[in-house]
């Protein structure tokens, strides 16, 4: 497959903002840590967690770029030029079109990762951690890289290029990379009315009872205000799921999802009851 310029061009600029962010995000993690050593809550256990995270991003690049990257791929281009409306041209305004429209698809696939329990089986993972931190982003799951592609093909559908579709992606997720933080209290009203912040992303990674299923957005929260699962910041967030995952295992820690799912399936009497717990909400 032979890109065209601007395609080539599309995926450089995804590629200098991928190791941009990561090159910020490392440093803001390192500022991160001292702060916790300054309040005196440092500790091995954080430590060893913060490790853990990037272990599981390890696993989950070498199970996405190893195998499903060229399904992916295949799939997105096989309907951009078999199946697509229109050939949508690659312009400012189309990548930045594409942009907010898959935002609009990560809400809808981010719920579903939420209310789908074999889809929270993997994207648990990113939820169980104790602590939130910039480490805590790169926090995944075996099958994190599977699910998207049901959510963003229909912008391919559409008419944009798959380039385009995936550069989207990519930005989606590492506008959210910067959210993962403690040390961002709330930015001015009108950001907050309208962006993902970390105050609003805090909330989505807590198991407090009213922060369950809230703030799904990636980098714009008006869809969660539209579709009724935007909830506030207000009292102190408890990181983490129930029950909590103790272990900084990696191991233990990228598969436990799939594990408890499958314990609850094998004490679940009858088949129709077992097949149910894949698709109802956790």
């Amino acid at each position: 497959m032979e890109l065209t310029s601007s395609e080539t061009l599309v995926y450089e600029w995804e590629v200098v903002l991928n190791d941009y962010i990561f090159l910020i995000a490392s440093a803001l993690l390192l500022l991160e840590l001292i702060r916790y050593a300054f309040k005196k809550v440092l500790s091995w256990h954080l430590i060893g967690d913060a490790v853990t995270n990037f272990v599981t991003l390890i696993a989950f690049l070498v199970i996405s770029y190893g195998l499903l990257a060229a399904v992916y791929i295949t799939a997105y281009y096989h309907v951009y030029e078999h199946l697509s409306l229109i050939k949508i041209p690659i312009t400012w305004w189309s990548v930045a079109v594409c942009v907010v429209l898959a935002d609009l698809a990560y809400y809808w696939e981010h719920r579903f990762s939420h209310r789908v329990g074999v889809a929270w089986a993997t994207h648990s993972v990113h939820h169980s951690s104790p602590y939130f931190n910039i480490s805590v982003a790169y926090r995944f799951g075996p099958l994190d890289g599977v699910y998207p592609i049901f959510f963003h093909i229909p912008l391919v559908f559409m008419g944009f290029n798959p380039i385009v579709v995936i550069f989207s992606e990519a930005v989606v997720q590492l506008y959210q990379t910067l959210l993962h933080t403690e040390a961002i209290k709330k930015l001015p009203r009108p950001v907050e009315a309208v962006m993902n912040t970390p105050s609003h992303h805090r909330v989505h990674h807590g198991s407090n009872d009213q922060y369950l299923d809230k703030n799904y957005g990636g980098i714009f929260i008006v869809w969660d205000r539209m579709f009724g699962t935007f909830e506030e910041e207000r009292e102190p967030v408890v990181y983490g799921i129930g029950p909590p995952l103790e272990s900084i295992n990696p191991f233990i820690v990228f598969l436990h999802g799939f594990g408890r799912l499958f314990k609850k399936m094998k004490n679940s009497k009858g088949f129709g009851s077992k097949v149910s717990l894949l698709v109802k909400p956790p």
